[in-house]
């Protein structure tokens, strides 16, 4: 599979991701849902979001590792994931999350990220 393929759909997959993961809270912040709402229906409402991630997980996974003909290795298809988790991550903080500030430090410590990209693709 096309190396670029697999980080497209590793993109997709963390946009899903994210906002089974958190964005219940910015949907309690616009009232769509409440304190009160019970557990199980944040907690299915979720899952039924991140079966949308794991429709492009998996297949990004899978064909993007070297052992099944992909481009990638499984710490490197690792380290992508990760890179791509923060990234959206941080447009959906930006962009849903207008309270919550990036500072120098989140900055460092994503430039750290981009630098581990790197040198997992280095060769030893």
């Amino acid at each position: 599979m096309n190396g670029w393929l697999t980080v497209a759909l590793l993109v997709v997959s963390n946009i899903f991701m994210t906002f089974a993961w958190y964005g219940q809270l910015k949907l309690q912040q616009l009232k769509v849902i409440t304190s009160d709402t019970p557990l199980y229906i944040v907690i299915l409402l979720s899952w039924g979001i991140a079966l949308l991630e794991y429709l492009f997980m998996v297949p990004a996974n899978r064909y993007g590792f070297n052992g099944n003909g992909g481009a990638f290795s499984l710490l490197q298809l690792k380290v992508i994931q990760e890179a791509v988790s923060l990234i959206i991550f941080s447009v959906f903080v930006i962009l849903f999350f207008k309270g919550e500030a990036l500072h120098w430090n989140h900055f460092l410590a994503f430039s750290l990220l981009i630098i581990a990209v790197y040198l997992v693709f280095m060769d030893s």
